[in-house]
């Protein structure tokens, strides 16, 4: 069947130069030519449905309105209907092969409306998530998807997938020129569909096929496209949990983090990794045993190579398709809620990974990052850097961190290499960036992101806390943002990390030349809303494990290790320990395999362990080791400078609770006739001992408490027996 060959066809309008641009996926705007029409006082429908070879047009009850020309066999149809008013409609395409029912896309009006389109040009629109992206939807009672996605400067952009043959020509987006937003409706799209957008860039080239950035769930790697979704689904039981965390300080709370990388914690008997609901089963009861608060998953967000760990996304929106569907995890969410344990995400602001199906050139420009590779490309990582500068990017950011919070009910956000966001010359040469407009290394920009999205999560979200992983003296990184700070809950303590371990890798008997790397800390300790980490980072390209870190033969390596916890657990501040750590795993951490749960069959793992269950426990049931972990009152030294004996001693108060003594001897001399100040005579209850048998020590103590006396000169103090590389906890019994 031969095109017509009039320039205009009169009973449709539609000129051959529309056709042509249509089936060259070049037409500017099908919505202006797509769909239903009014021509004078009568109405026309035009179509594109390939493979056609007949086309009735009918209403959506299926009442027939009109029988369409067929202008061109690649698939273009048009012709006058009997409606009275402009109306979704529907077609009954026919071919050799059978029938078939297309709901017309371009028959329906936009789903944004100017409201969005004040808040998106603004940056102020804080439910973006449920705007962009692809949505189910039921439009004029038409059950369908709504995609939605930002690319201001492309020529075109198209929907393709699994629905469509992934023919770029058949459903190209309506733009939003006030926002740079393209957005359709498409009718009978259901859930479970891979799609991506084709996109023109602006001098015409077609890019590589692009993942939604907004997709809430994606297909399983090596396949990269997003996936249609319900919208989560979840009957949630967690509202003790959260009300308590919503009202109360998180400061004088006992924070205690088990951190998680989900791959590899442990595997099914195959290999495979675990789902969510296997997770659910394993590890929520496993950290409710071994006493920690929260979970920390490195990040879970789609991301489409193992060995970035997840810090490398392309999916910031939707949880891995590793472990399931993203129902799956809210699941998990919900049952660590009920029983208590909060659940902290990795989140990964700063930059991005250049995989051609990612956020980079999305649109045939740099739009999610700098096009000055001095400001937008990362050279430690070969990654792309957002521009901060752009309200959109900005946009984009905070409200996935709002969505994370909503949609999933996770308590925190740890924020990934907040120091490569926060200096302009982040491991960059003389030379290689660019100074701000004052001429210094500050990246203003990212610093009013990370106070803007921290107001925004702490403003909105009660309960939920952030937490910096900076690396730097900044100041105020915890501290509020009226007061100048960047706004973060709490901040990584990567000073006392690096300093104790390198203290902890010593030969005891050269620790004493070395005494200030464990003091030094405490000059700052109460600046910031610490977190002490001891995490994925230390076991990893070479570094070892923590027990493998340690000095000595194999015994003083266990003892090292526990008197190590047990000086971490009584210093000030949260705590967090990387999984395998808690059992002294001997190898180093691979995300390729699961933890060697194997060692816990032998006595001197299982009582590490066990010490770390312990410490947990005392820790949370102690006010006084948690209830001024950030405030300087709730420390005093008792022993600083025995460097001789690499010996410390300090005390943890909070207002109305027992005092605790903390004592640590780090070097293997077993010392009796020990004297240390104490601040009350009395009875102090020894309520810890790292050194206890249970533990795989060698069981020497004091009893079960010392006394503490004052002399003729009014000083209190008490001799105590020092077992050797052990942490003692000695409560005052009044």
């Amino acid at each position: 069947m031969a095109r017509k060959d009039p320039l205009e066809q009169p009973s449709t309008g539609l000129a051959n130069a529309d056709i042509e641009a249509i089936l060259g996926s070049r037409h500017p705007d099908p919505f202006a030519v797509l769909g239903i029409h009014q021509a004078g006082d009568k109405f026309v429908a035009r179509c594109f449905i390939p493979h056609a070879a007949a086309v009735t047009a009918e209403t959506l009850a299926g009442k027939a309105i009109g029988e369409l020309d067929c202008l061109d066999p690649a698939g273009i149809f048009a012709g006058a209907v009997s409606v009275r008013k402009l109306q979704p409609i529907r077609y009954r395409a026919r071919n050799e092969g059978g029938e078939w029912i297309v709901v017309d896309p371009y028959s329906f009006g936009p789903v944004l409306g100017p409201m969005d389109d004040y808040y998106i040009r603004e940056g102020s629109h804080l439910r973006l998530f449920e705007r962009m992206g692809s949505h189910p939807l039921t439009l004029d009672g038409v059950d369908g998807f709504h995609f939605a996605v930002w690319a201001p400067n492309a020529q075109r952009v198209s929907v393709v997938g699994d629905f469509n043959e992934w023919d770029g020509r058949r459903h190209v987006m309506r733009l939003r020129r006030d926002t740079g937003i393209w957005e359709i409706f498409l009718p009978g799209v259901a859930a479970g569909h891979a799609y991506k957008y084709e996109v023109v860039g602006k001098n015409g080239e077609v890019l590589p096929l692009k993942a939604d950035p907004f997709a809430r769930r994606s297909e399983l790697r090596p396949r990269t496209a997003s996936m249609t979704t319900a919208e989560i689904d979840q009957a949630w039981e967690d509202e003790a949990h959260r009300e308590h965390w919503s009202k109360t300080d998180p400061r004088r709370q006992p924070i205690a983090i088990y951190e998680v990388h989900a791959a590899s914690w442990q595997r099914r008997d195959n290999g495979d990794m675990l789902s969510w609901d296997e997770l659910a089963d394993r590890l929520i009861p496993y950290c409710v045993d071994m006493g920690f608060t929260h979970i920390e998953f490195l990040p879970i967000s789609e991301y489409p190579f193992d060995p970035s760990w997840g810090y490398q996304t392309t999916g910031l929106y939707a949880p891995t398709a590793r472990f399931g569907e993203p129902e799956g995890f809210a699941r998990f969410v919900n049952g660590a809620h009920k029983v208590g344990i909060g659940v902290i995400l990795d989140w990964v602001p700063a930059h991005f990974p250049t995989d051609e199906h990612g956020l980079r050139w999305f649109d045939g420009t740099a739009l999610y990052e700098h096009e000055d590779p001095r400001q937008g490309f990362h050279p430690d990582w070969n990654t792309a850097i957002y521009n901060f500068g752009r309200q959109e990017v900005l946009a984009f950011l905070i409200n996935n961190a709002l969505y994370w919070a909503e949609k999933f009910h996770v308590d925190g956000l740890r924020v990934d290499a907040v120091a490569s966001m926060l200096y302009l010359d982040y491991s960059r040469k003389h030379g290689e960036w660019v100074p701000n407009e004052y001429g210094g290394n500050e990246n203003l920009e990212a610093v009013r992101f990370l106070q803007t999205m921290n107001a925004r999560v702490y403003g909105t979200r009660p309960g939920v806390i952030t937490i910096a992983e900076e690396s730097t003296s900044w100041p105020k990184v915890s501290h509020p943002v009226h007061e100048g700070g960047l706004g973060f809950g709490f901040k990584w303590n990567m000073g006392f990390m690096h300093d104790t371990l390198q203290y902890m890798s010593r030969e005891a008997v050269h620790r004493k030349f070395h005494h200030n790397d464990m003091t030094f800390g405490l000059l700052y300790a109460f600046t910031e809303n610490f977190v002490l980490p001891l995490s994925h980072d230390e076991v990893v390209h070479g570094k070892g494990s923590l027990i493998a870190k340690m000095a000595g033969d194999d015994w003083q390596k266990f003892a090292n290790l526990r008197a190590y916890y047990g000086f971490m657990w009584g210093y000030p501040g949260k705590k967090l320990l990387f999984m395998g750590q808690e059992f002294a795993q001997w190898r180093e951490w691979s995300e390729d395999r699961a933890l060697d749960w194997n060692l816990l069959e032998y006595p001197m793992h299982e009582g590490m362990r066990r010490l770390v269950r312990d410490l947990n426990g005392t820790y949370k049931r102690k006010v006084a080791l948690h209830g001024r972990d950030c405030e300087g009152e709730g420390f005093e030294w008792l022993l600083a400078d025995d460097r001789d004996n690499s010996v410390f001693a300090w005390l943890r108060k909070a207002p109305g609770e027992k005092t605790i003594a903390v004592v640590t001897n780090f070097t293997p001399v077993y010392r009796e006739g020990y004297r240390i100040p104490l601040p009350v005579e009395g009875r102090w209850k020894e309520i810890l001992n790292t050194d206890a048998e249970i533990y795989g020590g060698s069981g020497k103590g004091n009893g079960g408490a010392v006394q503490a006396q004052r002399d003729k000169n009014g000083t209190v103090s008490a001799v105590i027996t020092l077992p050797p590389l052990a942490t003692l906890l000695l409560e005052q019994d009044v």
